[in-house]
């Protein structure tokens, strides 16, 4: 198991995607993922309708890791990223990322909340 990092599957997905949303999608998450993200639960293809809408408006961004911490199949980050819009808005927000892996290293169950930075 190669455990995937929660930074690169933000980075291949929506701030600078190298590949196909649903090649993006696969490298990170488990078919069965189940996204937990303010107050909203979301089946994987929830999850990639979301995404593409988040992918479509961003015209660039970085993420920048504080914390991380694998611990057999769980896993937490702590992040900070800062990204523009295509209509120039910049949004920058620290988020707190639990997850559990599936057998094969992906996201299969993630929880995440978080809260804008001011600068």
């Amino acid at each position: 198991m190669t455990p995937v990092r929660i930074s690169d599957a933000i980075r291949d997905v929506a701030f600078a995607p190298r590949l196909e949303l649903s090649e993006a999608l696969d490298r990170y998450y488990a078919p069965d993922l189940v996204h937990h993200s303010d107050g909203r639960t979301r089946d994987r293809a929830e999850f990639a309708q979301m995404v593409a809408g988040i992918r479509d408006r961003v015209a660039e961004g970085e993420v920048t890791v504080l914390d991380e911490l694998y611990d057999g199949a769980h896993y937490a980050e702590r992040h900070r990223y800062r990204m523009t819009l295509t209509d120039g808005t910049v949004v920058h927000r620290e988020m707190y990322y639990f997850a559990t892996l599936a057998e094969d290293g992906r996201f299969q169950r993630v929880y995440e909340t978080g809260f804008d930075v001011v600068d």
